[in-house]
């Protein structure tokens, strides 16, 4: 073999590298259908479809962020790579610290984020039950959301220590969520969201 073909071996090999960057790369020249959210999650590709009360309940929720948290500080299904293994999420809503930054690759840093809201598909309700949660706690993310439109519920993670949210709370949709001891410093109301 000469050093010319050892060189093209070699470039072959680390080009096929899993990376969240290649895998995303990937994605791009795919066909995705319009209306779905695609991310990564411990390495497996996860799409979705975007429904009307998902969106309601997104929009909601990032409205009323909005009174504390300026627009360029708020993201809506937007990769933010996550601690474990080739974790490219794309979070229904993210809020972010007011010194917040993006990286060399124009992403935003997990470290900077405050709040996340997952709203269940049921396809990938065990993923925001599960290892997202897992994720997020082990990021530090101080508040965690998870919102249920087809029971009408909200499950409510705050203070991650240890790679789990230490506490956990249950709210119906009607009632409010009091996120004024959380960095983000408001109470969120439910009474529109929607039901599946």
């Amino acid at each position: 073999m000469t050093v010319v073909e050892a060189d093209r071996i070699e470039m072959a090999n680390s080009s096929d590298e899993l990376t969240l960057d290649n895998l995303f790369r990937r994605l791009e020249r795919m066909p995705v259908p319009e209306g779905y959210k695609v991310e990564i999650v411990g390495g497996s590709i996860h799409m979705s479809p975007q429904r009307q009360t998902h969106w309601e309940i997104i929009f909601s929720i990032a409205r009323q962020l909005a009174a504390v948290y300026a627009p360029k500080r708020l993201a809506s299904d937007v990769r933010i790579d996550f601690p474990g293994y080739l974790n490219g999420f794309a979070c229904d809503v993210a809020a972010f610290t007011e010194h917040s930054r993006k990286n060399a690759k124009g992403l935003w840093r997990y470290q900077d984020i405050e709040f996340v809201a997952e709203v269940i598909s049921k396809d990938t309700a065990a993923n925001d039950y599960g290892p997202k949660k897992a994720s997020y706690a082990e990021a530090g993310i101080p508040v965690y959301l998870i919102v249920d439109p087809y029971v009408g519920k909200c499950l409510l993670h705050t203070c991650p220590e240890k790679g789990d949210y230490a506490s956990e709370a249950k709210f119906d949709f009607g009632d409010e969520i009091d996120l004024t001891h959380t960095p983000v410093g408001l109470a969120l109301t439910t009474d529109d969201f929607p039901r599946d």
